[in-house]
Parts: C-alpha cells; structure tokens; sequence
C-alpha cells in the first residue's frame, strides 16, 4: 500500500500521507511525495490543495534509523519548494506533532491551521542537526528573529496558542478541523497568487549589536555542543543574506553535521533512549491498573513522587508520621504542581482534580485501595523494612510495593513481606517530577507482573525506564561512586577539586562532581561511609579527606562550606584554603609526591573508572545491556548527551 495518496473533490485536492506511527518522512514517504507533487504541481484544473496525514498526528520528523545509510531519493527541500511553487495554494491541516520535517512540509505550504492542544517545533538540535529542508530559511518570514532562534537552538516546541500568536500558523480549529482547512483553502483559492515565503522578506532584520547578544547567548548555553550554533548561524544567514544562498549554507551545515561525531552520539543516545532492555517475558504478563497510587513520606523526594504521579493523572493517597506533617506534606505537594501550574504544563482544572483526589493521612489504614505504595523515607534498612511490615498488613494482596532507595539491598526489604513478588525498587532522581530517569530494580524475587506494572508506571509519568539489578547503588550510583573515589585519590595524588570540576565541566558535564556533592550535601554520604567502617577491608584503598571536611560540621551548600566555601548563601562556591590544607596533608600522610595532572588527563582517569565499572556491572548482570548504562549516565548524572556516554565512547575506542 502506498504511504502517500490523493484524491480531488471540486477542484480541491487533498494529499494524505499514511505512515503509521508517527508518519514519519522515511525515503519511501519522501520518493512518493515528490513523484506526486511534480505531477499535480502545475495542474490548472485543481484549485487548491489539502496536506493531510492519518492517525494521531501530523508528521513528527524523519526516519532517524535512515540516517547513517541515507536512501536515494529527491532531497526533502527540493520536495517542499516543488509545493511552495504551486500555481495553487497547499494549506497544512495540523494535528498533534508537526515535528522537524512535519513543520518544514507545514511552512512549505501557503496556509497552516492547526487542531487545538498541537505541538509545533525544530527539535532537530537534540540529534545534532539542524532543519534542513528550509527550514531555517522560512521560519524567520513567519514568526520573530528571538523565536526563531530559540525553536532551532533549543529545539522545544510551542503550542497552537503560542504558533497562532508568533504567526507560525494562519489558524486553529474551533470545530471541525478538516471542514474549517477547506474554508481556509477555498478562501486563499480566491486571493488568486499563493503566498511563497521563500519570495517574503523575514519578519525581523535584527542590527549587529542584537545578532552579537543572540549569538553570544546561544554560545553559552550549548557548552560544547555543535550543533546549536550552527542552527543561530543558519537564522542569522536567512534575517542577513538571500533567501536562496541562505539556504545552500544550511545544505553546507546539514551535511556537515550528519556525519560528525556528535550528531552519531545522539541519534544513538535517541535510539538508545527509547530501546531500553526489557526483562524477558515480560510482554507476556499485562500491567495492573494503576488508579491510586501511595507515596510514604512527605519530603521533597516523596512530594516531588506524589507531584509526578498528580501530573500523570493518578490519584495519590500521601501518609507521613503525624497529622503535621501530613499537612506539611500536603502543602508541599500544593505548592510544587501549583509551579507546574504556572509554567503551563497542567490546567487549572487539572490542578483542581488532582488535588482533590490528593488524600494526606499520617494512618496506613489509607493505602488499603492502593494499587501500588511507593515508599520515599530516610536511607535506613531498618525503617524501611518497618514501613514494608506495615504496607503488607495493610494493602491490596496484589498491590505492587516499591522502594525508593538509592542504595540499599531491595531483596532485605522484601522479605518482610508475605509475596516478595509484588515488592521492586523504583529509584526515582531529585527533583522527581522533572528528572526523566526511573531505575527499576528487579529483586530476586520481582515477578513479570511487577515489572510490567512498573514499567507501565515509567510510561504514565513519561520516565525512561532502565531495569537494574540489586547491587550497592544499583547502576547509577554505582559508577558514580567508583569515579567519584578515584577523583579523592587524584585529589591525594596532586590535584584540587576545582581543576576536577573544570576538567569535567570542559568536557561537557553541567557541573563538576565536587559541586554536585556540595548541591546534594554530604552528610549522607558521610552517614553511609560510617556505617560501612567496620566491615570496610582494610587492604582496599580508603581516602579520609571527605570525612574529614564532614568532621568540621562542611556538608556543603546547606552549611555556607563543603568542598567549596559559600558565604552569605552564595549559590557558587569558591576554593578553600581549609580544604586545600586537608588534601595537601593526606597527600603527605600516605607518601605522594604531588604531580599535576591536565585536563584531558583528569577526564581520562574519570572515563576509564566509569568503563570498568560499567564493564564489571554488565558482567554481574545488573544492567542488560551497554547502552542502558548510558541512558543512566546522561539522563540521571549530567553526562554529556552529545558524546553518548561512556560505554559508548568505550566502544569506539
């Protein structure tokens, strides 16, 4: 069956491309398209022309899994000026996503309207490109110079309300979406000669000194990342230069950036996003329903769960210690999704329904119509295990019972329950109503049904989830703590944590690994490490020099002092001549001679302890596979998404 087909009612010619799931523009769609539009282009008898698609939205971008092995077909910007120079007008009938070459086909048309609640956007950045069918050429003629250059450099979409407004569509829907893109055809029919925008002026010239700030702000938020000036250059070429030579420079760059390195880094960091292992068999056992969900513990971890499972649409019954607390929690909870409130991303009658289906109790009795609890108290074995004892007497039989732990051995807090089947750990990352990582901990005794449930739960909260094995801090918290104890003993070695944090910080990591414990705190830490000391081996090498900060009452942002000093509450920290003494004296005490290191040194240090473990966590069994590891790393501890993780640069190697 053909993808693209049409048909022609009273002069009115309507295009309809079928290629489920997301109609992706594949070589076929794209070979078919072109076929059709050189054929009907010219032809007088039609006066108008409807794009349409099938399904559930429009077009929501290319086929990514042709990009290495690009097909032989007509380029797509040689399609869309094939439609733009109709002698008849083309109107887009948008609905759901009109993604990267679904809104290129939308702009190459002559009139655009839109269903209500759809997404428009260039997300061709996050894959380390840029659009290139023209894209960046006829964006500028519809909406202002600043959008257009936050679409393409940040690649986030915009709402239909916020597309009619910047001037991106011509219309939204009130009604009947197909009926209402007919009246809108029928109309530009009898204004006789289509509007091509590749013939218009942009909407904006900006002057040098706004081009300079653009440009100079775009810089600095891509930290590395190619692909991000090369979009601004694009716009700055389409609001400076010809729209004709403005599009061979973006042909240049979109060439140019399809094979580099980057752009292979996150088409495979995409791919591997949505291709996470799933157990096997589990596909065999149907997820339960998940009506009402329980959240213990009302803190900014328990809050931030009971956030994501309201802004998912599920019922949340929260229970803390005491009624004060359960209302603290209740008003915390109030507070985090009003903030979603104001950002856009629930209604108002959303927040209504959310919040009064929101039950706070400081009595378990209220997790008895539970379909699963997910527990979110301090990292101690025994009160877990307690608040396990006390969800078992209370809850569903079939109810799944989750942990929200960070390290801890999930198998002993499972075998204080009846049906340790019904019992995972689900490792939610702070804040946890905005982090996209769920780590699903599969205990020795998880069954399928859990883990579908479990995995059905990620999808709901829109969560990428990665299966885990039960280890001390499972996959992610694992790594970090191999490179983290590597980077103490290049401390020891001859380094300071400023030149640590630099190093990464150059190779694209947000912040340095000194700075985030200092953001996190590291009393807990602290807690953690003396806890082990008894059973600690002697022979295994220790470093002393974060326990002695923590001695002095430095647990990092929280105190004014970690790592870093931060007087009168500064958010940044600065060096501190205390610290530097602390490291200069374990250096002496365990006999080294203190030699530099360079950057590249640093990171290669950091990369190779991250490989190993990595290599060790696959070969235990705890992660299913390499690239499941690297969704760890990127989405839950700021790994540079453009170098597609360590696994992944180890494999390249």
């Amino acid at each position: 069956m053909s993808p693209v087909s049409m048909k022609i009612e009273n002069g009115i010619a309507t295009v309809t491309i079928d290629h489920p799931p997301v109609n992706a523009l594949s070589g076929k769609v794209r070979n078919e398209l072109h076929q059709l539009m050189e054929k009907i282009g010219k032809d007088s008898s039609i006066r108008a022309g409807l794009m349409t698609t099938t399904g559930r939205t429009f077009v929501a971008g290319a086929d990514i899994s042709e990009m290495d092995n690009r097909p032989e077909v007509p380029e797509l910007y040689d399609t869309f000026d094939l439609i733009e120079g109709s002698v008849f007008p083309w109107v887009a009938v948008i609905h759901g996503y009109a993604l990267g070459g679904g809104l290129e086909l939308a702009m190459a048309c002559h009139k655009r309207i839109a269903a209500p609640g759809t997404m428009l956007g260039l997300p061709e950045v996050n894959i380390g490109l840029l659009p290139g069918a023209a894209g960046t050429v006829r964006l500028p003629r519809l909406v202002p110079f600043k959008d257009a250059v936050d679409m393409v450099t940040t690649g986030k979409p915009v709402n239909a309300k916020k597309a009619l407004e910047l001037g991106l569509i011509d219309a939204i829907a009130e009604k009947d979406l197909m009926a209402e893109a007919l009246a809108l055809a029928e109309k530009a029919a009898a204004a006789g000669e289509p509007r091509r925008l590749m013939d218009l002026p942009v909407r904006e010239t900006p002057d040098a000194e706004t081009l300079a700030a653009a440009e100079a702000e775009v810089r600095k938020s891509a930290r590395g990342q190619d692909a991000p000036m090369e979009n601004f250059d694009c716009i700055r070429d389409a609001v400076t230069l010809p729209a004709r030579e403005a599009l061979a420079n973006e042909q240049v760059r979109i060439h140019k950036l399809l094979d580099s390195e980057q752009a292979k880094a996150l088409r495979y960091m995409f791919m591997s996003e949505r291709h996470t292992a799933r157990p096997e068999g589990m596909e065999k056992h149907p997820p339960a329903e998940l009506n009402r969900v329980g959240v213990v513990g009302g803190g900014l971890m328990g809050a931030g769960i009971a956030t994501a499972l309201m802004l998912a649409g599920i019922a949340v019954t929260l229970v803390e210690r005491d009624a004060d607390a359960a209302n603290a929690a209740r008003e915390r909870v109030a507070s985090t999704l009003g903030a979603s409130l104001k950002r856009g991303l629930i209604s108002q009658a959303g927040y209504d329904r959310a919040m009064a289906d929101f039950v706070t109790s400081s009595d378990y009795a209220a997790f008895s119509h539970a379909d699963a609890v997910i527990e979110a108290v301090f990292e101690n074995m025994d009160v877990k295990r307690d608040v396990f004892r006390q969800l078992d007497a209370v809850t569903k039989p079939d109810a799944v019972l989750a942990s929200n732990t960070s390290y801890l051995d999930v198998n002993q807090i499972a075998e204080v329950v009846k049906d340790p089947s019904r019992v995972i750990g689900l490792h939610f990352f702070s804040p946890a109503h905005v982090m996209k990582l769920l780590e699903i901990v599969r205990t020795d005794t998880s069954s399928l049904k859990t883990l579908s449930t479990s995995f059905s739960l990620a999808k709901k909260l829109k969560k990428t989830p990665v299966v885990a094995g039960v280890c001390d801090g499972f996959i992610g918290n694992r790594t970090m703590s191999a490179y983290r104890r590597d980077a103490d003993f290049m401390l020891e070695e001859g380094v300071l944590p400023q030149e640590v944090d630099a190093a990464m910080k150059k190779f694209g990591f947000p912040m340095g690994i000194y700075e985030m414990q200092d953001m996190a705190g590291l009393d807990i830490n602290w807690g953690r490490r003396k806890r082990e000391a008894p059973t600690r081996d002697p022979s295994i090498r220790y470093s002393s020099i974060a326990d002695r900060i923590c001695e002095l009452g430095r647990y990092g942002q929280k105190t004014g002092a970690g790592w870093y000093s931060y007087e009168d509450g500064a958010r940044k920290g600065t060096p501190d001549p205390i610290v530097e003494k602390i490291i200069l004296e374990e250096s002496a005490r365990h006999g080294f001679t203190r030699k530099p290191m360079t950057s590249d040194e640093i990171m290669a240090r950091i990369l190779g302890n991250m490989q190993s473990e990595g290599q060790k966590i696959l070969d235990e069994g705890i992660a299913l596979q390499p690239s499941d590891i690297d969704v760890v790393m990127v989405l839950g501890y700021g790994f540079p998404r453009y170098r597609g993780g360590p696994m992944y640069l180890a494999n390249k190697r």
